[in-house]
This record gives structure tokens, sequence and C-alpha cells, in this order.
């Protein structure tokens, strides 16, 4: 899915960092982006915590969504920045 949520997101021309499993420092490893997609079903909730916790602090937009399928992003962005490719 990494690859797909990738390429979804080059559609709507946007980088994506898609964090699959937890590791060491994912605060910083977040970084500064314009928006945080959290998919809250195949997450951790250590994962969920991370996400949320930068959003707060650094005042990002969070968008969360259960499902984290191909078509539940591309309404996301299709919903945050405007019609794809």
């Amino acid at each position: 899915m990494e690859c797909r949520y990738k390429c979804i997101c080059k559609e709507y021309s946007c980088k994506a960092k898609v964090f699959t499993k937890l590791e060491g420092h994912l605060l910083e490893r977040i970084g500064n982006p314009d928006l945080i997609v959290l998919f809250t079903n195949p997450v951790a909730h250590d994962m969920a915590w991370a996400a949320r916790t930068k959003a707060a602090q650094a005042n990002i937009p969070l968008v969360q969504s259960h499902c984290g399928s191909g078509t539940a992003l591309k309404n996301i962005l299709k919903n945050q920045i405007g019609s794809g490719a």
C-alpha cells in the first residue's frame, strides 16, 4: 500500500511520507507537512498518538480515516486540495 499511497499523492501534486510501522523518533521524522492523514485502523496506538501530537504541536491539519484504502486517500486529498490530474 505504501507505493499506492505515494502514487495517489503524486496525482494530486503532493509529496508523501508513509509510515507503516513505529520506528524511533517518529515525531521528528514526520517533519512539517501541510497535512497529516492518519488511517486509524491499520496503525498502532503509539503511531496515532505521535501523529495527533505532531499535528497539535505544529498546528498542522489532521484528517483521520478508519479506512486505509486508496479510495479513502483520494477522497481526503480531493476534499483538502482539490481535483487531481
